[in-house]
């Protein structure tokens, strides 16, 4: 059977209802009801003739990990990559959050986008190749993962339990784009210290408000020095997104008459590949530095904040790399446009299991996925087109990284 032929051969109805099953599993973070999607989804892998395992990820969390072995002779081994763990469901939905429901254009659900679509998408591809008696040089490799929303805890599990491949294909939501970057996440505190006085002789007082206030425009228009490129310097950025200033530490705030002395500001900054965590650590205590010059007598204390989880780190692959060019011709051939590729935003900002595969394996990979558009909203929902299309450029980044060991 051709290439052509094989992505016009998809089972639609099956792949929605694979979906759809998958949706209908409430795998918050770290529930029981996510070891029983992991333990649901061994036993699908199973069934297909995959090898499946169950991989302990800490915190009595489980991986599901299938590998079809190739049958060898040339092609690489291509590793798909995907969280099982959703976010909580919020206000607002006007859908049963855990139907699966499908209409005429979507199919809706919590971690319907981010990222079960994905999920889905490449098990009905490999499950499409193996129904069409297709055999493959390569090994491909499904990886379904916990922890991504705690850093990436179930990947690290998995590569340092020997899971790994020539390439890799995340699945996160991109809307079927190729983000070939994305940014590194570092969460920090800032903790200023002034001297409090009533607001008759505030003159005399060092008021960590007023310095806040200069503070957080320097931070959240920052560019963080060690960008390689401008467009790696473009999707640099810094945030400030908790303040809270008042008297002491205990922050009381039953006394506004007088300046308020203590103050901690929570933020969150972005970086790419080339920058580190202490180079942007450095650059946002230079301007802590200038403030305190600004403002004498004013303290200020920089706390790294992201030791409770790991990082996410950022992921870059080169545009020429054959998995990037095998995602991008899959696309082409599907959709019959040239497929959006680069350092795409809003996706760039996002952090993904991507950049440990990268970063820990220096595995070259890109992330492309279904949904995105309604991510983590109320009615989370991702068209179907877009989903059937992405089992389809799936099933040819199979063949083209992995290769056809015979024909069939």
């Amino acid at each position: 059977m051709t290439p052509d032929a094989l992505i016009h051969s998809i089972d639609e109805a099956y792949c929605l209802d694979f979906l759809a099953r998958m949706v209908q599993h409430k795998s918050y973070s770290a529930t029981a009801e996510e070891r029983r999607l992991a333990e649901y989804m061994a036993g699908q892998m199973s069934e297909l003739g995959l090898h499946s395992e169950l991989m302990p990820v800490p915190g009595e969390r489980l991986n599901a990990i299938g590998t079809l072995k190739g049958q060898g002779g040339g092609g690489h081994s291509l590793l798909f990559n995907g969280h099982l763990d959703t976010n909580p469901v919020t206000e607002g939905w006007t859908v049963d959050p855990w139907a699966g429901k499908v209409d005429d254009e979507f199919i809706y659900g919590i971690g319907v986008s981010n990222m079960k679509a994905g999920d889905a998408a490449y098990f009905c591809a490999l499950k499409t190749l193996i129904d069409a008696g297709v055999k493959l040089k390569g090994d491909v490799i499904l990886t379904y993962v916990v922890g991504e929303l705690q850093g990436g805890i179930g990947t690290i599990a998995a590569i340092e339990q020997g899971v790994k491949a020539d390439y890799f294909i995340n699945c996160e939501p991109t809307d079927l784009q190729a983000v070939t970057l994305h940014v590194g996440s570092l969460m920090f505190v800032i903790e200023l210290t002034g001297d409090t006085r009533h607001l008759s002789k505030r003159e005399e007082a060092v008021d960590v408000i007023t310095a806040a206030v200069q503070l957080i425009p320097q931070i959240n228009g920052i560019t963080f020095s060690g960008a390689r490129t401008p467009e790696h310097e473009q999707v640099n950025r810094g945030h400030i997104g908790v303040v809270h200033g008042a008297l002491g530490r205990g922050l009381e705030e039953w006394r506004p008459p007088q300046v308020a002395d203590f103050l901690r500001l929570r933020g969150s900054a972005r970086y790419t590949p080339g920058q580190t965590v202490e180079s942007v650590l450095a650059d946002l205590q230079g301007l802590l530095d200038r403030l305190c010059e600004q403002f004498p007598g004013l303290q200020a204390k920089l706390i790294n904040d992201s030791d409770n989880q790991p990082l996410m780190p950022p992921f870059e692959v080169a545009l020429d790399s054959p998995i990037v060019k095998a995602v991008n011709a899959a696309y082409q051939q599907v959709r019959g446009e040239p497929q959006p590729t680069g350092i795409i935003t809003p996706p760039a900002y996002f952090g993904t299991d991507a950049a440990h595969f990268y970063q820990r394996l220096g595995m070259q990979g890109v992330v492309c996925g279904p949904g995105g558009k309604f991510n983590t909203m109320p009615d989370e929902r991702v068209h179907k087109r877009d989903y059937l299309d992405m089992v389809r450029v799936y099933i040819l980044a199979i063949l083209s990284i992995c290769e056809v060991a015979e024909s069939n």
